[in-house]
């Protein structure tokens, strides 16, 4: 089988243990076949219940505790881990499924291929969230920057998830077209916009930090929502809507 990054991954005919390193994919998992995952990172946050061992960050996971776990299959994302690390867990004999979707449409065709690559059935709430996705946005549209991080500052640039899941709530990012997929930036320097979209991961921006810095209305929203593919999806769009509808944060 083949990954996202067209990798040849040897999945073994039956898949008993799974380790994932992207917190999105760990609640796919762990909501589609509650048992199957036996380890994740500290920032696996959901489901809320979920009780595996934990083997550090995305960015720095314990290579050694992830093979000591005998995982049958590792899930990570060509993004959010570092290639070191998933060369070190090939390099150990795993086989290690690597996400990488940039569209809504990639994103919900590549959960179908991981979950088939753990063995599972396509499940219930990626059905709910093909069809929450599937009509075209037809209000008035806007124009946003997209900060993810401050001191320095960056934000969303060309070539995201985040960026495709935005347009498709009538939200067009003024930085889709720079060379980078997340420049750092000047906010002196910014081009036109009527709208800032404030998630609240990976940097916590909130009504109280990060408003202040734009003049253009801000909507603060929930990063899991706007970054995350996975069960998420059944309720970002309408989740997302309002809080884009509020169009302020002040």
């Amino acid at each position: 089988m083949y990954d996202d990054t067209h990798a040849l991954v040897a999945v073994p005919p039956i898949v008993g243990r799974v380790v994932s390193l992207v917190p999105s994919l760990t609640e796919s998992v762990a909501v589609t076949a509650p048992g199957l995952l036996v380890g994740a990172t500290d920032w696996c946050s959901h489901p809320g219940d979920l009780d595996v061992v934990r083997v550090k960050g995305t960015k720095s996971p314990d290579v050694a505790a992830v093979i000591a776990l005998r995982p049958d299959l590792v899930l990570a994302n060509a993004e959010e881990n570092r290639a070191e690390d998933i060369d070190a867990l090939r390099a150990a004999g795993l086989a290690v499924w690597v996400t990488f979707p940039r569209t809504v449409p990639e994103a919900l065709q590549s959960l179908d291929r991981m979950l088939a690559a753990c063995r599972l059935d396509r499940p219930a709430w990626l059905e709910a969230a093909t069809e929450a996705w599937c009509d075209p946005f037809s209000g008035v549209r806007r124009h946003a920057v997209i900060p993810i991080w401050r001191r320095p500052w960056m934000a969303v640039g060309s070539g995201t998830f985040t960026g495709d899941v935005l347009s498709r709530l009538g939200v067009d990012n003024v930085l889709a077209s720079d060379v980078e997929r997340y420049p750092k930036v000047e906010l002196s320097d910014l081009p036109p916009h009527d709208l800032v979209v404030l998630p609240d991961e990976p940097y916590a921006f909130s009504p109280e930090d990060g408003p202040e810095c734009f003049e253009a209305p801000s909507a603060c929203v929930s990063g899991r929502h706007l970054t995350w593919y996975g069960p998420s999806l059944v309720e970002a769009r309408s989740v997302l809507l309002a809080q884009l509808a509020a169009a302020s944060c002040g």
